[in-house]
């Protein structure tokens, strides 16, 4: 019953490719759905709740509620009445927490500055806590029933089975890894201790790190923290960039001892979590949410490793293109191959998304334009809001909304198409489950909107009125194969490598994890074949990357994208049969397992097929700027 409630913790995502600045389109964009008005720069809550009184209110109802749950410890497996009542008490109690937690949440991100704000999420994200240790009894008490005795109970009340019992077979799956009821509940009052390695890293990353400041080749004078990191690595001049790596990475170098033992002791609380329920390995463990093979995995990785050739060609592409003398360097990787000047407003981003969609049929369309002309979108950035985008849409009565920070540029359009891509997702699901099966995974709401992102990025390099644009929109594209399936299938190599480590019982100090994540980086940039040098200052990149601190997270963006390679060919095939596939794929939500979902779409993630459609859809892109480049 927990999940929906820890994965809205996890449901922002923020997906940047930043190649250059955005590019001139001598064409004018498809006729506009309806223009974009001023007031729908910025969403509107009412919907959630009136007035911030009105979420106050019920707060504290919630706070009463949440312990009359408990009354269902004693009566859930007396009879079938019973277990249904107490199924649809914690159900609705769940369902609100998640809309008081969403308003909170974007309340908080419309201005951190405001103290109340940040204390109305924090007094919500309590909530979970609480409900958490009022329920921690329900798997063991489930189990000790007996599979036979729950059986005959769905038998009787038709409703415990189709709304519940996705469910109860999930907690009868579980069986193994659950524990006694005292057991149970210290679990889950520990979870907030081994959660504070998270919180050290993003207090000592945002607000602790003194980072450097450095002057440019023109004279400027930069703070080199994180957010000018992304912006300075991709200068022109290669001087700079190196400048930039040398700065940042160096100032993270001089805590690769604090930092390597905040990760361990996280890793230490994964390890943990999976000898106390009996898991085979962490890995596994954080699989078994999703019952997600562990073959999807390592498939992922092997697949990736054995097409490095591909990613070692763009590099070769990349270097030519940028006309560099002597060897290819790691600070080589972000700076434009294409440099153009082109504005895409808010409008003018969503005409063209709404042309690139197209294919996928009104059924899709209808609930996107829905979410563009209503105001459920805060589009804009502001001094004080939350950094990125991202689409919330935990509160399962009403409808979702979409976080932007619109700089009017290729990559803001789209990040809109990523991020309404989820919001249609959500949409369709919502219209087709109920709240019990609403909850996607990861592993399919990726796939959603990197669709989106694929389908734009063919379309703009379709309608390209120049060489120079084309070559833009297509370098778009491969940067975010080498972003989404190169580098994400990285960081999952290494995140498996650290926690092997820890489970044979090896020390893992900030020294050994630069060591192993310095040999993943030579290997993925190809090193050895001369294709690109890794200075070893930069290995302690690791320590930068937040998602370690998610548990075996990441890899689903690589999956995501694969998928979506997959299903984008088949889809702009022109046969109708492929888009109801992909459109009954968003409309199950979470009423399977993600994936058996994709093989109910006609994919095996577990075999090679998925991963080659994406490595030919690689190669065909880079066929294509040779030839281009090959034009006088």
């Amino acid at each position: 019953m927990l999940r929906q409630l820890r994965a809205v913790l996890l449901a922002a995502s923020a997906f940047t490719a930043a190649l250059a600045a955005p590019a001139a389109l001598a064409q004018d964009p498809p006729a506009a759905t309806a223009p974009a008005r001023s007031e729908d720069a910025v969403w509107d809550l009412a919907d959630l709740y009136a007035t911030p009184e009105a979420w106050t209110a019920e707060l504290e109802r919630l706070k009463g509620e949440i312990p009359k749950i408990g009354a269902c410890k004693d009566r859930i497996v007396a009879d079938a009445a019973s277990m249904l009542a107490c199924f649809e008490q914690m159900s609705e109690t769940q369902k609100q927490i998640l809309r008081l937690y969403t308003y909170a949440m974007l309340k908080s991100d419309e201005d951190l500055s405001v103290a109340e704000n940040t204390e109305r999420k924090s007094a919500a994200q309590m909530l979970f806590v609480a409900y958490g240790s009022e329920t921690s009894w329900l798997n063991p008490a489930l189990l000790a029933a007996g599979k036979e005795k729950i059986d005959a109970f769905r038998a009787e009340q038709p409703k415990l089975n189709e709304v519940f019992g996705f469910l109860l077979d999930n907690v009868l799956r579980a069986a193994p890894h659950t524990l006694t009821p005292d057991s149970e509940a210290v679990m889950a009052q520990a979870g907030d201790v081994l959660s504070k390695a998270s919180d050290t890293y993003d207090i000592f990353s945002a607000a602790e790190l003194p980072f450097p400041t450095i002057k440019l080749a023109d004279g400027r004078e930069v703070k080199v923290d994180q957010s000018a990191y992304t912006l300075y690595r991709q200068e022109p001049n290669r001087d700079d960039r190196k400048a930039v790596f040398d700065a940042f990475w160096g100032k993270w170098k001089e805590f690769e001892g604090t930092l390597g033992a905040n990760l361990s002791a996280h890793v230490s609380g994964h390890v943990f979590n999976a000898k106390a329920r009996a898991y085979a390995n962490s890995l596994d463990a954080a699989l078994f949410p999703d019952a997600m093979p562990e073959a999807v995995y390592r498939m992922l990785v092997a697949q990736v490793n054995e097409n490095l050739p591909a990613l070692h060609r763009y590099f070769k592409l990349r270097k030519k293109m940028l006309g560099i003398e002597g060897d290819l360097e790691y600070y080589d990787i972000y700076p434009a191959l294409v440099r153009l000047d082109k504005t895409f407003d808010l409008k003018t981003s969503q005409d063209y998304t709404l042309a690139a969609l197209a294919p996928l049929g009104e059924e899709y369309l209808n609930p996107l334009k829905q979410i563009w002309s209503s105001r459920w979108t805060h589009v804009y950035p502001q001094p004080g809001k939350a950094s990125g985008a991202y689409m919330m849409g935990a509160a399962y009565d009403v409808h979702p909304y979409v976080l932007l920070n619109h700089n009017d540029d290729y990559e803001s359009m789209s990040t809109m198409a990523h991020e309404t891509g989820h919001a249609v997702h959500t949409m369709l699901t919502k219209q087709n489950q109920p709240f019990e099966k609403s909850d996607y995974s990861t592993f399919t709401a990726e796939t959603a909107s990197i669709m989106n992102e694929m389908l734009l990025q063919d379309y703009m390099a379709q309608n390209a009125a120049s060489k120079e644009e084309k070559l833009y929109y297509l370098g778009m594209a491969l940067e975010a194969m080498r972003g989404t399936w190169f580098r994400q299938t990285m960081f999952a190599e290494f995140e498996l490598k650290i926690h092997e480590e820890a489970e044979a019982g090896k020390p893992l100090s900030g020294a050994r994890m630069s060591e192993l994540y310095c040999e993943l980086l030579r290997k993925y940039h190809g090193e050895a074949e001369g294709v690109m040098k890794i200075n070893p200052t930069y290995c302690i990149e690791w320590a930068y990357i937040p998602h370690f601190y998610r548990n075996f997270y990441v890899y689903q963006y690589a999956t995501s994208i694969t998928g979506a390679a997959l299903l984008a060919e088949r889809i702009q095939s022109g046969d109708p049969a492929q888009r109801e596939t992909f459109l009954a794929l968003l409309k199950a939500g979470g009423s399977d397992y993600p994936f058996e979902l994709y093989k109910k779409a006609g994919i095996d993630m577990a075999t090679p097929e998925p991963y080659q459609a994406l490595v030919k859809r690689m190669n065909a892109i880079m066929d294509e700027m040779e030839a281009l480049l090959a034009q006088p």
